[in-house]
Order: C-alpha cells, then sequence, then structure tokens
C-alpha cells in the first residue's frame, strides 16, 4: 500500500517534480482514512484541518441549496485530490465531500504541510496552478448551468469526459446517472428523455454505462451554440 500511496502523490499535479526523498517527507505526514459508501469525509462549513488525496474508490464534491437541491461540483477518483482550498485559506470547507464507494483517502494536516511549503516553496506555486484550473472548471459549469438549456449542458459533460478518458468515441460513465443528472443540473427524468432523444437522432449510442460518441461534430455545435432543433 505505501508504495502505491507514494506513486499517487507523486504524479499529483502539485507534487510533479519532487524528489524521491521530498515525497517520502510528504507521506510520512499522512495518515491514511477509510470511508465506507455514503460516509460523510467533511462537510460544508466544517473546519479545513487539512486536505486529502483519493487512493482507492469515489468521492463526491457537492453544495446544497437552501431548498435542499444538491448540487454536485465534482467526482473524484484515484489520484485526485480535494479539500486543498482550505489548507491555503486557513478557513473551513466550502462544500461538502461524501464517499460515493468504499474508499481509502490519504489524509494531509494543514499545519504539517504548511511548515513543508515553507521549507519548499515550489510545493506552493505547484499548487497554484491546480487551484487555477479548478477555477476554471467552475467557471465553465456556471456558465453551462446559468446560460446554456440542458441538451446543451450534457453535451459539454459527455465531450469533457471523453477527452479526460482520452476516447474520441467511446467513454465509460463512473457515476450514477443521477448524479450526472445533478453535475449537469437536471433531474434524473429529464436527462433520461434528452438521452434517448440524442440516441434517436444518432448523436449517441448508449450501453449500459458506456456510451459512444457517433456524431462528435454535432455534439460540438450542441454544446457551443445551444440546442438542435427538435432536441
Amino acid at each position: 500500500m505505501e508504495t502505491h500511496a507514494k506513486n499517487l502523490i507523486a504524479n499529483v499535479l502539485f507534487f510533479k517534480g519532487l524528489s524521491d526523498d521530498e515525497i517520502d517527507e510528504l507521506y510520512r505526514i499522512t495518515a491514511e482514512r477509510t470511508y465506507q459508501r455514503n460516509q460523510m469525509v467533511f462537510s460544508d462549513g466544517e473546519e479545513g484541518a487539512g486536505f486529502f488525496l483519493v487512493i482507492e474508490g469515489r468521492v463526491s464534491v457537492y453544495k446544497m441549496s437552501p431548498e435542499g437541491k444538491e448540487q454536485i461540483l465534482h467526482i473524484l477518483g484515484p489520484g485526485e485530490p480535494l479539500g486543498q482550498v482550505a489548507v491555503f485559506a486557513g478557513a473551513s470547507f466550502p462544500a461538502n465531500a461524501q464517499a460515493i464507494a468504499n474508499s481509502r483517502l490519504l489524509f494531509f494536516p494543514r499545519r504539517a504541510f504548511i511548515d513543508l511549503i515553507q521549507a519548499r516553496p515550489s510545493l506552493a506555486l505547484n499548487m497554484l496552478a491546480i487551484l487555477s484550473n479548478r477555477l476554471r472548471e467552475f467557471t465553465v459549469q456556471i456558465e453551462n448551468i446559468s446560460l446554456k438549456e440542458v441538451p446543451a449542458r450534457l453535451a459539454s459533460y459527455l465531450l469533457y469526459l471523453s477527452d479526460e478518458q482520452h476516447n474520441t468515441e467511446h467513454l465509460q460513465l463512473t457515476i450514477s446517472k443521477a448524479q450526472l443528472a445533478s453535475i449537469i443540473g437536471t433531474i434524473p427524468e429529464t436527462l433520461s428523455r434528452i438521452l434517448n432523444r440524442m440516441s434517436a437522432k444518432k448523436l449517441i449510442q448508449v450501453n449500459g454505462r458506456e456510451i459512444r460518441l457517433v456524431d462528435r461534430e454535432s455534439l460540438i455545435a450542441l454544446a457551443e451554440h445551444g440546442r438542435l432543433v427538435d432536441l
């Protein structure tokens, strides 16, 4: 497990380029934590005592509206960090995080990590890069939800998954359709209708959790320009 965890640490964007000794130093300050499916990792407003790195499983990061509606911000898997904003801000966690599968996480205590950053300033520069990327993702997500109709949001997300999985034709959904609906700001029933319409128009082909992008160019047009006629 130790070797696997160190390899994950070494491949996190803001730890790229660190020496083996520096990775060992990072690993020594961590503590492994396990979470059962549906168990909370942290809650919105909870003190940010440190951040986490997913070793195994998947974690949903989400906000709740005053009306009780859940909006998923990220679904994170092995090798992805969460909660790092609170480390820099010295503040509370700005969202909820919940394991959506049995998961193992590494916990990096804030105080010990800040001490390492002070000793190795390159860590801070790397972390700023990944935080900037997350900010860009949030900006796109806000734009999609506030300005685009649901078919365009779905097309955008499918194209994003395709790029993330490095496959221009086939992609695998690693989350439930209810979670996908939450990410694009709709309800499962609406998502199912739009998937069926996209399939009927031969934009995509759905087989369980596998989705084939049949007409990528039309999906790009849908994502960029709004909606197709009669979709």
